[in-house]
């Protein structure tokens, strides 16, 4: 009875935490909608383009539904010693593994792919190149917003100035991005500092840029992810051994009051 008395407790703390972390996904993607703009100021400033694309919010919306479902399944499945309760919670914490296993395996698909601009597949002598899908959205916003937003909204610029020193890149591709660009008009066709090695010698204008030939940010960014893969691997390894002790836990309880119901 004790060990019996000590899952349960675990199982309603557990499921109380993802009730909250629910409430507060929920809550963020509903302010998101609200108000957009006071949102993205404050926790995403990158530029007015994201505001024209809900998704987000409705997917924080519709994941912290689901954590709270899940919440509110697990805290009274063991406090009110529900079969029907704990069981369901058990089956929705199964899909969601199994849909996991899904996208991990997309992923594992897709990594070699990531860090190219094409990728390129050898079928009886023909090769043929398909553009990455990840690599295309990303450059979809973010060339336009270096564009027209680099240089004129300060918060924008700000970001991408710390990235780009952090990483030292230029750009999404590289200095091209900023080609036409707001920027290079208010400050007579140089590009960011960034863009080249040694500003101190030289201008930073479009020979310099190009002989520099630093990388863009996508790249830098991705050696990052892949540098550190083993971090990112032992996150998901956590995160699945959590559903795995809430399934094994959901499974115990609903045992027990099996086997004492009979």
């Amino acid at each position: 009875m004790g060990c019996y008395t000590f899952v349960k407790v675990m199982m309603v703390v557990f499921n109380l935490l993802i009730f909250l972390g629910g409430l507060c996904l929920t809550v963020t993607g509903i302010w998101e909608t609200v108000d957009g703009g006071s949102f993205i100021q404050i926790l995403i400033p990158f530029s007015s383009y994201y505001l024209h694309h809900p998704n987000v919010a409705i997917f924080c919306i519709v994941i912290g539904l689901v954590m709270i479902l899940l919440g509110m399944l697990g805290c009274c499945g063991a406090q009110k010693e529900s079969k029907c309760l704990l069981i369901t919670f058990f089956s929705i914490i199964l899909v969601i593994c199994i849909g996991e296993v899904g996208a991990a395996v997309v992923g594992l698909v897709y990594t070699s792919q990531v860090g190219e601009s094409s990728v390129y597949c050898r079928c009886n002598g023909i090769i043929s190149g398909a553009v990455v899908v990840t690599e295309s959205i990303l450059r979809a916003w973010a060339v336009p917003g270096l564009q027209e937003q680099y240089g004129k909204d300060q918060v924008f610029t700000d970001l991408w100035n710390s990235t780009m020193a952090t990483l030292q890149c230029c750009g999404f591709t590289n200095y091209t991005d900023f080609s036409d660009s707001y920027y290079l008009e208010q400050n007579g066709a140089l590009f960011p500092p960034m863009c080249c090695l040694d500003t101190e010698i030289f201008p930073c204008d479009e020979d310099f840029a190009l002989f520099s030939d630093v990388v863009g940010c996508f790249k830098q960014i991705v050696t990052v992810v892949q540098r550190n893969a083993n971090i990112v691997g032992g996150m998901a390894a956590g995160v699945t051994a959590i559903e795995l002790a809430a399934m094994g836990v959901s499974i115990y309880l609903y045992c027990y009051l099996d086997n004492n119901a009979t």
